[in-house]
């Protein structure tokens, strides 16, 4: 019999060598770690949640009303500014046609002495040849520009468009009348640059009493006469 030598085969079988072991970090979780819950937030993180949307929410709504009144604020600064603006082009319009006016009306204030000249000439029968001519297209030319004659004999005497240079009485008007013009009169639109220089008349102190009377008195003849008509026919007839 052999003698079994205890440490025969292992020396006999050569050794399989040994894999060596992944290095698991000491604070790392092992693949067969359980994972661990969520935390669950406290009742105070939930009630500190809605609170803070909400402060948002308020400071969202305070600068939007800031805003808008920012932007009423300059549409209203616009709208006067327009409103402004309007009225200086209307005041600009307006005084320009004023400026327009009275330098047109200080031009024919200048020529009316030369219109007076023409209208004498005309009344003595001298506006005859090329004078006729020059004078006509000056009448037309001052007419073009606005310039209006006026005042007649038999008018009604009124101050504000005349100037009475005559003062008399006669029986045959009612009132303060016109009865000669001196010196016609002349306005641009409703602008009068110069008034009708006139001789005026007035009723004569106690002519309208005696008119009256005279009138009453025709009245009455004329009812007397009717009555004796009748009587003449037999009175009225009766129907």
């Amino acid at each position: 019999m052999t003698e079994e030598n205890p440490g025969f085969d292992e020396q006999q079988q050569p050794r399989q060598p040994q894999q060596p072991q992944p290095e698991v970090p000491s604070g790392a979780a092992s693949e067969d770690a359980e994972p661990q819950a969520a935390p669950t937030p406290s009742a105070e993180e939930e009630a500190a949640a809605p609170a803070g949307d909400t402060g948002q929410n308020a400071a969202l709504v305070a600068q939007l009303d800031q805003v808008r009144t920012a932007l009423n604020e300059r549409t209203a600064d616009l709208q006067r500014l327009q409103a402004e603006f309007q009225n200086y082009r209307r005041r600009v319009e307006r005084d320009r046609v004023a400026v327009k006016e009275m330098a047109v009306a200080n031009l024919l204030t200048e020529l009316l002495p030369v219109l007076d000249d023409i209208g004498r000439a005309r009344e003595h029968g001298e506006l005859v040849g090329g004078f006729k001519s020059v004078a006509e297209s000056l009448e037309t030319t001052v007419a073009k520009m606005g310039l209006q004659q006026f005042g007649k004999e038999g008018e009604p005497f009124d101050p504000t468009i005349h100037e009475a240079l005559m003062h008399s009485y006669a029986p045959d008007v009612t009132e303060t009348t016109c009865v000669a013009i001196l010196q016609p009169g002349y306005r641009i639109g409703e602008r009068t640059i110069r008034p009708a220089r006139v001789a005026v008349a007035e009723p004569q102190p106690g002519a309208q009493t005696v008119k009256a009377d005279k009138k009453a008195e025709s009245a009455e003849n004329a009812g007397a006469a009717d009555q004796a008509d009748d009587k003449e026919n037999g009175g009225p007839e009766e129907g």
